[in-house]
């Protein structure tokens, strides 16, 4: 454990001019007590840490000192290899920086673990986009790409979802993959907002670049903005009566969120082991699409308008079995 900091924190400071104690503890997940306790662990062992005094200081690495990957173990060597997106880099125009990076890193490893990209590869494969739709091609991504590795603004023509275009200024924060789409995070005046890259009809990167937000979180931002997207399209409630068999099927057919929050307000089993609940759905349409994958598991209750056409689907049935 102490080893595994140990190499952690050379490395932190090998990529970074210097860092506070504070700044170690935290990437650490010690105390300071425990990181100067660390450091004159790696003075005593022939590593060159320095830390320094006053406002300036801190801790460095003296007389560009650098280490090899030498203490990787063959688990951390291989899930290095599974960490890229091959499809997603070949896409933002990165394969070909993707592919000599692991050149120098597999350089860089002892000879006993040089098959780890080879046997990564052999084990794992990752397909993003879902079944039966084909991926959104990358179109302007590359250049986007671009903008967001360099901090550089954008002025960009998109295409809304209603067929007008518009133009923006936009600092791109970041990019996110989600089954095969790629979408663009950026801030717009004092808003961040997210934006389909293939609606993109036209974009031209500034020599000019933006002052990034350090505190905005991606992955963060994201997740989010994803589940206020999620429920923002559950608009319309109905009420249904299942089976167990039905239960067990409904995750299949509706919004996991949307389960959740049935789930904590259904009616506990009744006599005949049925049990109500109200889903949230995006209209009834949607809810008659996805509900019919149930059968005769699930009744509808409400609204009488969702009812009366399963009651119809279910005549026209009978009209063709019975």
């Amino acid at each position: 454990m102490r080893a595994a900091r140990l190499i952690k924190m050379v490395l932190l400071l090998q990529s970074r001019s210097v860092m506070t104690a504070a700044e170690l503890a935290r990437e650490l997940e010690v105390s300071e007590r425990t990181v100067t306790r660390d450091a004159q662990a790696l003075s005593e062992a022939g590593v060159p840490v320095y830390a320094g005094r006053g406002r300036a200081g801190g801790y460095r690495l003296v007389g560009g000192y650098r280490t090899k990957l030498t203490g990787l173990a063959r688990e951390e060597a291989e899930a290095l290899f599974l960490s890229g997106l091959p499809s997603a880099l070949r896409e933002m125009g990165l394969d070909d920086a993707a592919s000599a990076a692991r050149l120098k890193v597999t350089a860089a490893l002892v000879p006993s673990l040089r098959d780890a990209p080879r046997t990564a590869a052999r084990r794992f494969h990752l397909d993003a986009p879902g079944w039966f739709h084909e991926p959104a091609g990358p179109g302007l991504l590359p250049e986007i790409a671009e903008a967001v590795w360099d901090d550089r603004l954008v002025r960009a023509r998109y295409r809304r979802g209603s067929g007008d275009e518009v133009e923006r200024e936009l600092s791109p924060y970041g990019l996110v993959l989600k089954a095969g789409v790629w979408y663009l995070c950026a801030r717009v005046e004092d808003d961040v907002r997210v934006y389909r890259v293939d609606r993109f009809t036209a974009v031209e990167v500034s020599s000019t670049r933006f002052e990034r937000d350090e505190d905005f979180d991606l992955p963060g931002f994201w997740e989010e903005r994803a589940a206020q997207f999620a429920r923002s399209l559950l608009r319309t409630e109905v009420t249904v009566r299942l089976s167990g068999a039905g239960m067990e099927l409904l995750p299949r057919a509706v919004d996991r969120a949307a389960l959740d929050d049935a789930l904590a307000s259904a009616s506990a089993p009744d006599a005949d082991g049925l049990r109500t609940l109200v889903l949230a759905v995006e209209s009834e349409e949607v809810a008659y699409d996805r509900l019919t994958a149930l059968g005769p598991e699930v009744e509808i209750l409400a609204p009488d308008t969702l009812r009366a056409r399963f009651a119809g689907a279910a005549a026209r049935l009978h009209a063709l079995y019975g």
